[in-house]
């Protein structure tokens, strides 16, 4: 089975990087950029991760990220994300054979899951979804098998899996205190030092993020009330589902079907009968938790949004969270399997198996994807720009003669021209690069500005300009939907 799913992740990475796709979804170039900078940058080193995001994505991510070309394809992301697929398919087939006692099942349970090809984009990618869906696979599988061994290593085991989810995703931490529960519920014996135990090491993730972002912030709770955090950067908008429940979750099983497929998910609903009367009560708790995170997460805060080409108003912004109950759905529809009778399991998974993937088979345009359209869509501006901007700079740019930039969106435009990050003075820097927009005439050294109109850089190079230092605008890009680019040189 491993062999065959690194064989299904290999392909779908070869398909997504034939064709350009590493790159699409804005977020998948900011994680590869944390990940380069940490190696690669004025002031390189552990800060340079950041508070936007938990960590553990872009630290896998390093020991490919540093050599130059896995970086500029893309590769460098992709290959984390693809291995961590794998781990999470074989987590769940051997979840589910031990929730089932059924391989036919297990089977039909990880097929369901890994044949999605909104799965397979995501696990193509620099995303975080498929390290997340790993851990929580994981988690499930542990606590399972705790359930059934009372093992002290499964314990463990399920607190290594929470720990490392809390440091991919923050919908994991919203599953700890249930994982906690279901270890002192399910505990026959040593039920004290079992649940302390699991506490402990999985407590460690957000202890951890807490003291990062202290470190880094001053403000252990910078990701929930800081300015990067998505309270701030969403600036409370009302979006669909806020302060409405029925509305959260109206957009968010939309989303999930979009991700899904119909098949699966009219499967899904009859197959939790099935599953409940088998006694998967935790598996499928657990499995919905991240769901119904996002869904209170869009109620209370807003800062969640989704939206979707099938609802008001009609755009694509976060369809890929649908895909976070898609290990529920297949785990659901699997049960399936276990009412036919053991010598036609075999081919009553195959059944169950082929017509979930057949509506996807029949429609295999990648634009029938919602997280593929969704990158695709929202992307187009941003690659028209950013190519426009490396065909001008990557014949002209010398190495060493540096640029003040901004952080954003921009950074593709370094990464596909080749140019270290080392060579590029942004607001990462810190208070140097603070120093040289206020004082260009002292601090700003570098020949050329890239800058989206009204940025930072741009008022340096204004600045710089009236204090003896002039740059000249040798190049402005203008796209439709995207704000101005301007290049300068001195």
């Amino acid at each position: 089975m491993p062999v065959a799913l690194a064989l299904l992740s290999a392909a779908a990475i070869a398909f997504f990087y034939s064709r350009g796709n590493l790159c699409y979804y804005g977020d998948a170039e900011a994680h590869l950029d944390i990940a380069r900078r940490i190696v690669d940058s004025r002031t390189p080193g552990y800060d340079q991760v950041g508070v936007v995001w938990l960590p553990l994505p872009h630290w896998a991510m390093l020991p490919l990220v540093r050599y130059d070309r896995l970086w500029i394809n893309g590769l460098a992301g992709a290959i984390p994300s693809g291995v961590a697929f794998v781990i999470g398919a074989c987590f769940l087939f051997a979840a589910a054979r031990r929730i089932f006692a059924d391989t036919a099942a297990a089977l039909a349970a990880t097929a369901l899951w890994a044949l999605n090809p909104n799965v397979l984009y995501l696990q193509s990618i620099p995303m975080t979804e498929s390290l997340c869906a790993a851990c929580l696979l994981a988690l499930v599988y542990f606590t399972v098998r705790f359930a059934q061994t009372q093992g002290m290593g499964a314990a463990i085991g399920a607190g290594l899996a929470a720990c490392a989810g809390t440091l991919t995703r923050y919908e994991i931490w919203f599953v700890l205190p249930f994982a906690a529960l279901y270890i002192l519920i399910a505990a026959r014996r040593r039920r004290i030092a079992s649940t302390a135990t699991f506490c402990a090491v999985a407590a460690a993730g957000p202890l951890f993020v807490l003291f990062h972002h202290w470190y880094l912030t001053g403000d252990a709770l910078a990701f929930y009330r800081g300015p990067y955090s998505p309270r701030s950067i969403q600036h409370g908008a009302d979006y669909p589902g806020y302060h409405n429940w029925a509305e959260a979750f109206h957009y968010y099983a939309a989303a999930a079907q979009l991700c899904a497929g119909t098949v699966l998910a009219v499967a899904a609903v009859a197959g939790t009968a099935v599953a409940l009367y088998r006694r998967a009560f935790w598996p499928l708790a657990m499995l919905a938790l991240p769901g119904a995170f996002l869904i209170w997460a869009m109620y209370s805060t807003g800062g969640t949004p989704i939206f979707l080409p099938t609802l008001k108003p009609f755009s694509y912004y976060n369809s890929r969270y649908g895909l976070a109950v898609l290990p529920l759905l297949a785990l659901a529809a699997a049960a399936l399997v276990t009412i036919a009778p053991a010598r036609i399991r075999a081919w009553a998974a195959i059944l169950l198996v082929l017509a979930a993937v057949a509506p996807w088979a029949l429609h295999h345009s990648p634009s029938n994807w919602v997280t593929w359209e969704e990158s695709r869509v929202n992307s187009e501006s941003r690659r028209a720009w950013t190519a426009q901007a490396v065909d001008y700079l990557k014949p002209r740019y010398l190495r060493g003669t540096g640029i003040l930039g901004e952080a954003g969106d921009l950074r593709g435009v370094y990464r596909e021209a080749g140019i270290p990050l080392r060579e590029v003075f942004n607001v990462d820097n810190g208070l140097p690069f603070d120093a040289a927009i206020l004082r260009p005439e002292l601090f700003l050294h570098e020949q050329w500005i890239v800058t989206q109109g009204g940025g930072k850089a741009q008022t340096a190079s204004m600045r710089a300009g009236l204090r003896g230092k002039e740059y000249t605008l040798v190049k402005q890009i203008i796209v439709k939907d995207a704000p101005v680019i301007e290049i300068y040189r001195r």
